[in-house]
């Protein structure tokens, strides 16, 4: 349970109580009208209050949100183990293997998955709420908030100074140039309900690029996504001509070198949405991935 309290300011005197919650609080309209009806979530000097209530110079709202107090995750809890890097009261930080899926299909809620490992650890009532996901296959961190203020406001900062992320992966092939950006947008392809695709009425999309280093068979690059789209390092990269080893999808499955396409969420920079201090985590390269750079390829 998280609880937010502000004291109001000579600016802010004469306001109603939902300009705080949606100004200098920053809740979304949504978390603000469930707020309304949880009994109280809502107060002005310890005083149970309407959102119409006004306030004065002074006075401190005060917001308790209580996630179990909302629907429980469709997730059924399962006991898997979780590499957890941070966790504090709002947020954790986790490294997620490849091969679990970031949430159960709707026809089998007990598979396996990283919300249902969340809620169990979390406990009964809990909500896996990921600030970003990663594909099944995908390797490595990303935050899952703990209250859904917590997740909006991180979420509000995907793609800016105040929540970056950066990727390895691995190329097949020497790629040429060594850096880049790819701008180029990304849609659904015709007849796929899964596959994406570079096409000009897609939406905007772009990708930065690095190489850290190449052998005969493939260049181990630094991907940095500048916007969000489903697939879109895979996308671009196999766009390009340098689909990601073991990538089924975009490139060519070979189970004998990797079993899923090479890519790993190595760096995450963001500013904690409470505390406002700035964290920085890593990852290291995972094993599979770090196989296939070694200099002879085997």
């Amino acid at each position: 349970m998280r609880i937010l309290s502000i004291t109001v300011e000579k600016t802010s005197d004469g306001k109603m109580v939902k300009g705080i919650l949606r100004g200098e609080l920053q809740l979304s309209y949504t978390l603000m009208k469930s707020l309304k009806w949880r009994e109280n979530a809502i107060l002005l000097n310890g005083q149970s209050v309407h959102v119409n209530a006004i306030v004065h110079t002074g006075d401190v709202v005060t917001v308790t949100l209580d996630e179990r107090a909302g629907a429980p995750s469709a997730a059924l809890p399962c006991p898997l183990p979780l590499e957890i890097v941070y966790e504090d009261e709002d947020l954790l930080v986790i490294n997620k293997p490849a091969g679990i899926a970031m949430h159960p299909k709707s026809t089998d809620l007990a598979a396996p998955s990283m919300a249902s490992a969340l809620v169990s650890y979390l406990g009964e009532g809990s909500v896996a709420h990921f600030v970003s996901r990663l594909d099944k296959g995908t390797s490595g961190l990303f935050i899952a908030a703990k209250n859904g203020y917590v997740h909006d406001r991180l979420r509000r900062a995907l793609h800016s100074e105040d929540l970056r992320r950066e990727y390895l992966a691995v190329a097949v092939g020497h790629v040429t140039p060594e850096s880049g950006t790819i701008d180029l947008p990304i849609g659904r392809e015709d007849g796929s309900l899964v596959k994406r695709c570079v096409r000009e009425d897609g939406l905007p999309s772009l990708t930065k690029y690095q190489t850290i280093a190449a052998n005969d068979r493939f260049t181990l690059l630094r991907l940095t996504p500048c916007t969000g789209r489903t697939h879109q390092l895979r996308v671009h990269m196999a766009h390009l001509g340098y689909p990601l080893a073991g990538d089924w999808l975009y490139g060519t499955e070979d189970l004998s070198l990797i079993s899923r396409p090479a890519l790993h969420s190595c760096e995450l920079w963001f500013t904690h949405p409470i505390t406002a201090r700035p964290m920085h985590f890593t990852a290291p390269l995972s094993d599979d991935m770090e196989l296939l750079m070694k200099d002879d390829g085997d």
